[in-house]
């Protein structure tokens, strides 16, 4: 019976805990309806994380969802040399590019500013994971006003340690895991999840579907 007792408490409190959690509210398109941009500019990303490849790691991979959601993008190749010819090369320097000049440059209708958060392998209690956090911003360029803001974390755990070996042989495999997912750079596939998790259209709070997209059924 005491046990029944304790069972029924912990159900009480999920229940209470499920009930408290309210869903996000929901994201405002008047500025992006209003705007409808046809084109995309994506910066170079700003890296918060210590991986020194997750900047190109991330934009060799943000333009494929984008595409796929009805947009025209700019070739990134095409727009890091331009800034490569005009002396910038830092994305910090870049996001202080006022967005008017941007639209003189690139011709572009709105930017996708993106910060990486995370991105790398991360040691976890028992496991070890490959996580990419990112943050994105759209803005229009010929008004300067945001038109969507979102963010995103992917990871390729698969939390299938089944408890088999004890915690010895747990903590070894958890070790085998980050050294197979650093080596490995498992983060740049994670990435690409990451990405088509913020930037395909059609999500919840995510972006609309652009011009070019086929009309839905």
């Amino acid at each position: 019976m005491p046990r029944f007792l304790k069972l029924m408490a912990v159900f009480a409190v999920l229940v209470l805990m499920t009930a408290c959690v309210t869903p996000p509210p929901a994201f405002d398109y008047f500025a992006f309806n209003a705007a409808r941009p046809r084109s995309i500019l994506v910066l170079p990303p700003r890296n918060q994380s210590p991986e020194i490849s997750a900047a190109y790691g991330v934009l060799s991979q943000v333009t494929l969802p984008l595409a796929e959601s009805g947009y025209y993008v700019l070739p990134v190749a095409l727009v890091d040399e331009t800034f490569r010819q005009n002396g910038m090369t830092v994305a910090d320097d870049i996001r202080d590019v006022p967005v008017a000049k941007l639209y003189e440059i690139f011709g572009a209708d709105a930017a996708l500013y993106i910060d990486i958060i995370e991105y790398g392998a991360k040691y976890l209690l028992f496991d070890s994971a490959a996580v990419v956090t990112l943050s994105a911003t759209l803005v229009d360029l010929r008004s300067g006003q945001t038109l969507w803001t979102g963010r995103t974390s992917a990871t390729n755990a698969q939390n299938n340690n089944n408890g088999g070996g004890g915690i010895g042989a747990l903590l070894v495999a958890a070790m085998v895991k980050q050294i197979l997912n650093s080596v490995s750079d498992a983060s740049y596939t994670v990435a690409g999840m990451a990405s088509t998790q913020l930037l395909a259209a059609g999500q919840p709070r995510g972006l609309l579907y652009g011009p070019r997209h086929p009309p839905l059924p």
